[in-house]
This record gives C-alpha cells, structure tokens and sequence, in this order.
C-alpha cells in the first residue's frame, strides 16, 4: 500500500515560489537579528535582509563556507541560544576543526518529516522494514535515516556502519525490504553475502537509499544487479540538515528531487561565484527557509551539479552528483575526478568496483597510481582507457583495497605539501 503525497509536492509553481519568498525574507532577518557572522557579513556587503523583495535578490547576499563555521567553533553559527539546541551533530573534521550543527525541537521535527518524506519518495510502503547500516553518533546519516523511518510509521532495525558479517545475518534473518546506506558500504555487504555463500540477488531487500558520498550511474547499475534492487539516491549535508534536503523518486529515477519548501537552491559558476541559469552545470548552493538553531544563507557545498525542472514532483530536480569542485585533482594540467576514474572500473569486465587513486611525485611530475581488485589483463586494459578518455597517463596496479564501512576514501595524496 502506498503513502500519499503532501499537497505541497505537486502544488504550482507560483504557490511554492510565494512560499519560498516568504520563508527567504524571515531566514534572511533570523540570521542577521541572531547571528554576528552573517551581520557583519550582510554589512560588509552591503544588504539587510529588506532588500530581498523577490527570490532573484538573493543573489546579492554574500555566500556562507565551511571557513565560517570553523572560524567560530564550536556554537559560533547558532542563532537560538543553547537552551533551546536539543541536539548537536558534527563532521569528522578529517580536513580541520569539525563543523558544528545544532538542532531545536522543531529542526529535529522537521528533519524528521522531510526524510520521512524522501523515504516515502524513495519507494517505502506500509509495513516495510528499513535496515540503518549508516553510522549512528555525531554524524547525521544514522539518526536521519532512522528518524524519518520512524516518522513514516516504518519498523526500524538500527544496526549502524561496522559489523559486516552481522549485517549479512540480521538481513537473513530480519528480511527488511530497505537498506539505507553508503553505496560503497552497500558493496562491501554484497561482498560478504557471497563469501558466506549467499545469493546478494536473492535477499529480502527491494530498494537501496544510498548517500553520503558521490556515486556514478554505473555503480547504480551495478548495485542494481547484483543485489536485485531498486537504488535510490539521497542527498543532504550536516551543515544543512543531514540527509533529506533532495532524494530521487523511483517512479521516475531521473535525478533528485529538491525538497524546494525547505531548502533553496542556485547553480554558481565555481571559480568566480557567478549564478548560472538552469539546466548548466555548476556548484550548488542552498539556503535554508525554515532552520532555526543553524541557519544556512547561500551555503556552498562545492557539489557539481545542475537544476532541472521537475517530474515526478513540482519541484526541482538536481543530477546526480558525481563530483566535488575540492574533489578534483590536476595531474600533468589535466582535469580528473574521482568518479570518472570509477565510470571506466565499472565498465571494465574483470575489475571490482573497490578501488582507491595514489597521487605522488615522480622527479617533478604528478603521478597517478589506480589501485584496484581484480585481474592484470583487465588492469592494462584501464590504463588503456584512463588514458584515451581522460587523457592522462595512470599506473593501474592491482591489490587489496580496504572496505570503508562509511564514506570512501577514493584519493590518497602523496604529494609533499
């Protein structure tokens, strides 16, 4: 039995566009009245948050980087005093001092709705069992995914990243039709399933909901086969909620669709910060309409992407994202991103989908070493194709590759800094 949409879902766009309007102007004041940061920013650019009369003004406010909430560690960014935060999540800080996110009691409530909602997009029905394999603890994915479940009045099975060969029993014995994971994670399962003699194919589960990382339509379509299922992505970051700000609707399994309420989006060209127009690809920005502990004006996620209109809802959908603007290495004046190298993987018949890049100096020269599972011929034959398609020389090597039981780590750099 299938969940209902929300009215708002399909409302016209001029309906949404008003609300959005009216949520902007009060997210505006909220973080200006409540927040030094955004004060002294707004000033140093000269807006107040009067100026915005209509949602192309936005534009002219200043854009909000991890630097701002690492400048004012820990709480700096809160616009309600603590009293009122129920609730602290935070990056892992592998690049510098961690991000901070607070929650109130109605963020809280509305996290919950809006990944209830993405859950109920992704393809849930009543009566499913959804399986948490995303961590639990200071990072959002854990308690999102299973508070929107919750929500969504779903059973629960809250077992957290790790334990691999328990995951593989508790699907067996537990039979729930949704895993929600990292999709790199979702690999390493399918990898234990078949070393404990099991079909992947043959399990209980129906759909996937993957995020937390970038992941390319071939690796879809290789989850999608090998473990018979539906995968869906989800999209969201700690500093604008967690999971739940987009998800893709398998009706339609064309892009994601932007919970537009919510959130508001803008494609920026990358190196100036330009807007560009709809449908060209670029860095996505979102301001969020409705946070109150932790509101988010013009933040850049350094996620390349592109705006599309809708489909399966009114509101817009994004691409899939396959790349990070900080992802991209330069190597010999090319142009690489991790998720090109992965596309060739998958499609080369004998390699595996685990897979990290070594970057190191040879002399005065980058070197590019792929480090992948599988066999030699098939490992010359991507050294071939990484240079035909990328145009870059690559050392393809074959070995183990360590399983992340959380976001992968695809980019080893050697180089001194």
């Amino acid at each position: 039995m299938k969940f209902e949409l929300e009215p708002i879902e399909n409302a016209p766009r001029a309906e949404l566009e008003r609300l959005q309007l009216e949520r902007l102007q009060w997210s505006l004041k909220h973080a200006y009245d409540n927040v030094p940061q955004y004060r002294r920013k707004f000033d140093a650019a000269g807006v107040r948050p009067s100026d915005c009369r209509a949602l192309a003004d936005l534009a002219r406010f200043p854009f909000t980087t991890k630097a701002d909430l690492r400048e004012t560690y820990p709480f700096g960014m809160f616009a309600v005093p603590m009293d009122r935060i129920v609730r602290i999540h935070a990056s892992s800080g592998t690049t510098g001092k961690p991000t901070v996110v607070g929650y109130s009691a109605r963020d809280i409530d509305t996290w919950s709705n809006l990944m209830a909602r993405s859950i109920r997009a992704g393809g849930a029905r009543r009566g499913d069992k959804v399986h948490v394999a995303y961590g639990y603890g200071l990072f959002t994915g854990g308690l999102g995914a299973h508070y929107g479940a919750e929500r969504l009045g779903l059973t629960v099975i809250p077992l957290s990243g790790g334990m691999t060969e328990r995951q593989v029993q508790l699907i067996a014995d537990f039979k729930p039709e949704i895993i929600m994971v990292t999709p790199s994670y979702m690999l390493a399962i399918a990898d234990e399933m078949e070393r404990q003699g099991l079909d992947p194919a043959k399990s209980s589960l129906r759909l996937g909901l993957f995020g937390a990382e970038p992941w390319t339509h071939e690796m879809r379509a290789s989850i999608e086969k090998r473990v018979g299922i539906d995968a869906l992505d989800l999209y969201g970051a700690s500093e604008l909620i967690g999971p739940g700000v987009a998800q893709e609707c398998v009706e339609t399994k064309d892009g994601l669709t932007i919970w537009e309420d919510h959130f508001y989006p803008e494609i920026v060209d990358p190196e100036g910060g330009g807007p560009l127009p709809d449908g060209e690809r670029g860095e996505l920005v979102f301001t969020s309409l409705t946070k109150e502990a932790l509101p988010v004006i013009r933040y850049r996620t350094r996620d390349l992407t592109r705006l599309l209109p809708g489909t399966a809802r009114t509101m817009r959908r994004m691409e899939k994202i396959t790349g990070r603007s900080d992802d991209m290495l330069i190597i010999r004046g090319v142009n690489l991103f991790p998720s090109q190298v992965e596309e060739l993987i998958l499609k080369q018949p004998g390699l595996s989908p685990h897979y990290v890049l070594e970057v190191s100096k040879s002399g005065p020269l980058d070197h590019l070493a792929v480090i992948v599972e599988g066999d030699h011929a098939a490992a010359a034959g991507l050294a071939h194709k990484i240079k035909a398609t990328i145009g870059v020389s690559a050392e393809v090597r074959i070995g183990a590759v360590e399983r992340s039981v959380g976001k992968a780590k695809r980019v080893i750099d050697k180089r001194p800094k």
